[in-house]
């Protein structure tokens, strides 16, 4: 167990065994190394797991039976991904992703067997075979530090974002090969694609707006303003809005996709709370965003309060917060 755990073993243990509930808010909390499961009926802690150091993604399978973790690392680089086993008495395993540093971004492909994963330090988008807990092969992206990455509905496409240049690229599963790579925007780092256009969206943090991408070419159809240090984009579940965090405003930008610009803007910090130091000062900082697909409300990870804001989608106001570990960020749903 990690040396931030703060459960005792037993307990621990019971709540790894525990099959992860329906509805179930799993939350990666990188100065803790830890996973915590949150109840969506009333943010009750029903679980915790141990990671790798510094857990910064989640992505959870589509049968629900397991769910994965990257682990970036702290001082040392992180080389390894978690596995969380809801259906396993031991609750976890590691793959070791070798000489690969500073894994970030992940999706799982339609299989269900293998992920895209990023790794920082060597600049490469792994495929990973979950089952067998191997790299199956590293592919090349260039100049720059790939990010955060998201997959094609068919799973034949992967779309990566790189800070440090600023742009998208675009790598072809089949072929295992970048095909392009184009400007999106300073600090391009949250990416999702549209679950019916097949549209790729890029939230771009410098520059302080969200760019819409033909998935083909990369280019870009429409720029959307969201000001503020725009650092995640995820979709509601049928699409109808894009959800960005604005981590230096402390904001969600509701974007209504249909007509590309901001319906609805959530204020995320609350008055009079003293938020803790983060990497933009003392202040709320959300990051991490998701969807419910099942009731009408959308989780955000306040990483200097160690909570999730609780927003209310039939009128875009948060309406509780949920308390979590140190500076949570990586967020996940059980379905």
């Amino acid at each position: 167990m990690t040396r931030d755990l703060v459960l005792p073993l037993s307990l621990a243990a019971m709540f790894a065994m525990t099959p992860a509930l329906a509805g179930d808010l799993l939350v990666g909390n990188k100065s803790a190394d830890t996973v915590w499961r949150l109840s969506t009926k009333d943010g009750s802690r029903v679980g915790e797991f141990a990671t790798g150091r510094g857990p910064h993604e989640i992505v959870v399978s589509r049968d629900n039976r397991f769910a994965l973790v990257s682990n970036y690392g702290g001082a040392t680089p992180g080389h390894s991904i978690t596995v969380l086993q809801f259906d396993k008495p031991d609750g976890t395993r590691t793959i070791d992703l070798g000489d690969n540093a500073k894994p970030h971004g992940m999706r799982l492909l339609p299989d269900g067997r293998r992920a895209v994963v990023t790794t920082e330090a060597s600049r490469k988008l792994l495929l990973v075979d979950v089952a067998n807990g191997r790299v199956e092969q590293a592919i090349n992206l260039g100049d720059g530090r790939g990010h955060m990455v998201a997959v094609s509905g068919d799973g034949k496409t992967a779309f990566v974002t790189k800070i440090d240049a600023g742009t998208v690229s675009r790598v072809d599963l089949s072929t295992r090969a970048k095909t392009h790579e184009v400007a999106a925007g300073a600090g391009a780092e949250g990416v999702a694609v549209h679950p019916t256009t097949g549209e790729v969206w890029v939230s771009n943090r410098e520059a302080g707006t969200v760019t819409v991408h033909d998935p083909k070419t990369l280019a870009i159809k429409h720029t959307i303003g969201s000001d503020g240090f725009p650092i995640r984009v995820v979709f509601a579940a049928d699409g109808r809005h894009a959800l960005v965090t604005n981590a230096r405003a402390a904001t969600l930008s509701v974007i209504d996709t249909a007509k590309h610009a901001v319906a609805h803007t959530v204020a995320l910090s609350r008055p009079g709370v003293e938020y803790r130091e983060t990497m933009l000062g003392r202040a709320a900082l959300p990051i991490g965003v998701i969807a419910d697909p099942t009731q009408p409300r959308v989780y955000a990870a306040i990483s200097g309060g160690d909570e999730i804001a609780v927003i209310d989608t039939t009128q875009w106001k948060v309406i509780d917060h949920w308390k979590t570990g140190r500076e949570p960020d990586a967020l996940g749903i059980v379905e």
